[in-house]
C-alpha cells in the first residue's frame, strides 16, 4: 500500500467514509446506538448531552480523515508517474472501508467497549455482522486492488 499513491488515497478516503456510513446511518438514523453509549446510557438528558458530543468529537476527526483522503487523492491524479486505475481506487476504498468496520469492531465493541452496534438481544450477532461486513469489503477490495495491479502489469509488458 505504501507504494501506491492510488492505494493509499483510496484507502484513507474510505476508513473516513466508513465512519461517516457508520455514524449517520447507525447512530443517527437508525439510532441503534451512541458512540459511548455503553459508559453513558442515552437514559437522561445529561447523558444524551454527553454523547452528542461525542458524536460531534467523532464525526470531526471522520470529516478530517475523509479531507486527508481527497488530499491525497488529488495528489496522486495529479502525479505523471503514477498509472490511472479506477479499480484500484474502488478497490482501495472498500478496503478502507471494511477495515474501518473491523477497526471499530475490535478497538470500540471488544477491547473498549464503549458502545455496541445495538444492545440487548443478539448483540453479539449485530457485533459480529458488522465484523463480517468489514472482512468482506476488505477482501473485496484487496482482490479489486490486486486485480487490477495484475491488469496494469500485463498492460505495460504487452506495449513493450
Amino acid at each position: 500500500m505504501g507504494r501506491n499513491p492510488l492505494v493509499r488515497a483510496g484507502f484513507v478516503l474510505g476508513f473516513g467514509m466508513g465512519g461517516f456510513l457508520d455514524g449517520i446511518i447507525l447512530h443517527q438514523v437508525l439510532q441503534w446506538h451512541h458512540f459511548i453509549s455503553n459508559i453513558y446510557p442515552s437514559t437522561t438528558i445529561q447523558a444524551l448531552e454527553i454523547n452528542t458530543l461525542w458524536h460531534g468529537i467523532f464525526h470531526s476527526v471522520t470529516y478530517v480523515i475523509t479531507a486527508v483522503g481527497l488530499v491525497l487523492l488529488w495528489r496522486a491524479i495529479n502525479q505523471a508517474h503514477v498509472a490511472q486505475s479506477p479499480r484500484t481506487i474502488f478497490g482501495a476504498f472498500l478496503l478502507g472501508m471494511g477495515s474501518f468496520n473491523i477497526f471499530d469492531s475490535i478497538v470500540n465493541h471488544w477491547i473498549l467497549q464503549i458502545h455496541h452496534i445495538r444492545s440487548g438481544p443478539n448483540q453479539l450477532a449485530y457485533d459480529l455482522g458488522f465484523f463480517a461486513i468489514g472482512i468482506i469489503l476488505a477482501a473485496i477490495g484487496w482482490v479489486q486492488i490486486r486485480s487490477a495491479t495484475r491488469s496494469l502489469n500485463v498492460n505495460k509488458l504487452t506495449s513493450q
